[in-house]
């Protein structure tokens, strides 16, 4: 075996050799340029598809900006890591390009947010996807956050270290799909956890330490960052937020052709209160009405509708009679759990007294366990059936075993839907789930104990203590018919999830989903042309920081 640098190459792990090449400089991007021939370091990030189309891409936009002599000129800035990201904010980059405006899109070019990769291979990968990009010059500026300049002695203020650490350990629960882990113990939740907030620091302190290399003509007007609540994309909200840079954060549903917007929040909140601000006072036309009920309609037939990509239930309707047979329920009031899955995106950082939805349902479970005037159905989210990790009904069993007669636990594989059990509901209680809208649509009063998007809309019941939590249902065991909620407050419900299916998604050409099929339909030069500012103008305008408008239409929000 040949020594090199004095040492034998079998006493040294193939990892520390590549370590110590990455710290040789043009070691990796020589090896990268002799021996891989332009491609990836793995197909996990392979942007073969983005390289074929970027020389079309560039020519469509560079033709829209001389013909429609557009200039916005606005300094615009988007971030993102992982490869779907980044194509997505390629072609959205190109597409603000053609606009008029100055367009920087800094990435990381990073597979996997879950395990470290050594220096030379991850710079082997950064030489791939610079290669790539360089394609879309001038258009846009591509610059990787790994050839910005480290800066270890970066300072962070106490508060975004907070924040960061905050964006670190939603980082694990999301991945590991738990709420509750240590911090400082040798579990694989723990190692996890401190290599994302490793990453996430460095991250946060490259990008202010960049802003602060800026003159005042090149600092940005405004970010676009997908997501904004996890791995270096929430990490770098929190920081440009700390510098009160405008910040725009996206995100996509079920629905295709359209786009979930916030600026400067997590767009994972899905904050409706302005929404609900401009149209709560505003009753549904006939049209509207019809529209929202055929939806409902079709989640509770486990059916799809129009352009939503998912079903809501693996089994159709069967009747809440039926159900109640099945069940083996009797007259006894009946109030219903719905749960979310554990370690869920919209669950995590949504606690308002509770530490988590794990605390929230122990409490529940135990209360109810003891109260055999009511029958207390738990249904666990069907979407368990496709996750790995802890379940709700592991969790209800080791809280008390064996279940009393009087709680009915209802497993994700059940053939039970649960828009039946929502008909034979007396209460229903929810963390952030959105079959609690549905329970007040359906008339059934509701208790939102996390902080979902449709709590204080005034349509449902929202305790901020545990007291005025367990005052509620002190109430309704004394009386059950103590929370019925009104007609007014029914209407209301149905108002509201309008709003929110129909008004609160804007429109936009490309979804994460299917992204090569909508760039086939939709091309950058179509969506700049007077068809697509007609459909997709006012998006892109809120992109860039233009103040959004709530107006009632048939084609969704802004």
């Amino acid at each position: 075996m040949r020594n090199f640098a004095g040492i034998e190459l079998r006493m040294i792990s193939k990892s520390t050799i590549k370590n110590f090449l990455g710290d040789i400089p043009y070691s990796a991007e020589l090896y990268w340029h002799l021996r891989q021939c332009g491609k990836p370091l793995n197909q996990a990030f392979s942007l073969k598809k983005v390289e074929k189309a970027l020389p079309d891409w560039r020519a469509q936009a560079s033709g829209a900006l001389k013909s429609n002599h557009t200039n916005h000129q606005r300094n615009v800035v988007l971030f993102s890591t992982l490869r779907y990201w980044v194509e997505h904010t390629t072609i959205m980059g190109m597409t603000l390009a053609g606009q008029g405006n100055k367009v920087t899109l800094i990435y990381l070019p990073y597979a996997n947010w879950q395990k470290p990769l050594n220096k030379f291979d991850q710079r082997r990968q950064n030489t791939y996807v610079k290669n790539v990009l360089e394609i879309a010059k001038p258009m846009i500026q591509p610059i990787s956050l790994l050839d910005m300049p480290s800066t270890p002695k970066q300072t962070i203020p106490d508060s975004l270290m907070t924040s960061i650490g905050e964006v670190s350990v939603r980082d694990t629960q999301y991945t590991m799909q738990v709420e509750e882990f240590d911090q400082n113990s040798n579990s694989e939740a723990s190692k996890l956890y401190h290599f994302r907030l490793s990453r996430n620091l460095q991250a946060a302190k490259t990008i202010l330490a960049w802003l602060d290399s800026l003159n005042q003509s090149q600092y940005p007007d405004i970010f676009i960052i997908p997501n904004g609540s996890i791995l270096e994309m929430g990490s770098l909200f929190q920081a440009v937020q700390s510098r009160n840079i405008p910040v725009i954060t996206y995100e996509f549903g079920e629905q295709r052709d359209r786009i979930w917007l916030s600026k400067n929040q997590e767009v994972m909140l899905q904050n409706t209160d302005s929404l609900w601000e401009t149209f709560q006072e505003t009753p549904l036309d006939e049209t509207q009405w019809n529209k929202i009920k055929s939806l409902f309609k079709a989640r509770q037939k486990a059916n799809l509708f129009e352009n939503f990509s998912r079903k809501w239930q693996g089994t159709p309707s069967q009747g809440g009679q039926l159900v109640r047979e099945k069940l083996g329920l009797d007259n006894r009031p009946i109030i219903l759990l719905a749960a979310n899955v554990i370690g869920d995106s919209l669950t995590l950082g949504r606690q308002v007294f509770s530490i988590n939805m794990t605390e929230w349902l122990i409490y529940t479970v135990k209360y109810f366990a003891k109260i055999k005037e009511v029958q207390f159905i738990i249904r666990i989210h069907p979407g368990e059936r496709f996750i790995e990790g802890p379940s709700v009904s592991d969790l209800v069993k080791k809280t008390i075993y064996p279940i009393p007669e009087n709680i009915k636990l209802i497993e994700a594989e059940d053939t039970i839907n649960t828009y039946d059990l929502v008909d034979i509901a007396d209460l229903g209680l929810v963390y952030t789930t959105t079959v609690g809208l549905e329970m007040a649509m359906s008339g059934i009063p509701v208790i939102a104990v996390g902080q979902t998007h449709y709590r204080g809309k005034g349509f449902s019941f929202d305790p901020n203590s545990w007291e005025s939590y367990q005052e509620i249902l002190d109430d309704f065991m004394k009386n059950p018919t103590s929370l019925s909620l009104s007609r007014y407050q029914v209407e209301q419900a149905w108002n509201y999830a309008y709003r929110f299916f129909f008004e609160y998604p804007s429109l936009f050409p490309w979804h994460l989903v299917d992204f090569w099929k909508d760039v086939e339909k939709w091309q950058i030069e179509r969506v700049l042309s007077d068809e697509g500012k007609q459909q997709f103008g006012k998006t892109f305008d809120y992109l860039i920081g233009e103040p959004r408008k709530w107006t009632a239409n048939s084609n969704g929000g802004i």
